[in-house]
C-alpha cells in the first residue's frame, strides 16, 4: 500500500487535513498518529473531531489517556499514550472494549502501546519540515486506503 505525502504550511492546514479525513470516516476505524512533541498530532485530531460534530475544545488526553466523544452515532476515542510507562497498563483500562464496530480510535504515540493495540487502518506520521510539516499517510487496510481518496495533495514542497 502506497503512502501519500502531504505538505502543511501552518496550523490551519493541519486542522484542514483532519477535516478532509472526517468526511470519509466510517467506523470501525483506527488511526495511529506519530511525530515529535508539538508536531501537530492533537491539532490534526481537533480538526477531525470537530468536523465530526464536536463543539468546543479538543484537548490532548495526556493525563487521562483517553478522551471519549459521541458524535453522530460514532464513538470517538482520542488516546494519548505519551505518559504510558508499560503497554500492559492498557489491559487494566479495558483497552479492547474501545475498539468496537461503532468506534473511531485516534491513537497518539501508538508505539507506547505496542503488542496490545490492534492494527491501525491508517498510519499518520507528522514531521517538522522547517516551519512547515510533512505528513506521511500510510494505509494498512482497505479502510485506510479508502480514507486516502479524500486527501488532495496541495503539491507544496
Amino acid at each position: 500500500m502506497v503512502p501519500v505525502k502531504v505538505y502543511l504550511e501552518n496550523e490551519s492546514e493541519t486542522v484542514s487535513l483532519g477535516q478532509q479525513l472526517a468526511q470519509a470516516i466510517q467506523p470501525p476505524l483506527t488511526l495511529y498518529l506519530s511525530g515529535e512533541l508539538g508536531a501537530g498530532k492533537t491539532t490534526f485530531s481537533r480538526g477531525l473531531i470537530q468536523s465530526l460534530g464536536h463543539k468546543g475544545a479538543v484537548k490532548s488526553p495526556t493525563y487521562t489517556l483517553v478522551e471519549p466523544y459521541e458524535l453522530n452515532g460514532i464513538d470517538v476515542f482520542h488516546f494519548d499514550l505519551y505518559r504510558l510507562s508499560d503497554p500492559e497498563e492498557l489491559e487494566f483500562m479495558g483497552i479492547r472494549d474501545y475498539f468496537a464496530d461503532t468506534s473511531l480510535c485516534i491513537v497518539e504515540w501508538p508505539d507506547k502501546g505496542a503488542g496490545i493495540l490492534p492494527k491501525a487502518d491508517l498510519l499518520i506520521d507528522i514531521q517538522y519540515l522547517n516551519q512547515a510539516r510533512e505528513v506521511t499517510l500510510t494505509p494498512q487496510t482497505p479502510a485506510g486506503e479508502k480514507l486516502l481518496v479524500t486527501i488532495h495533495n496541495n503539491d507544496k514542497t
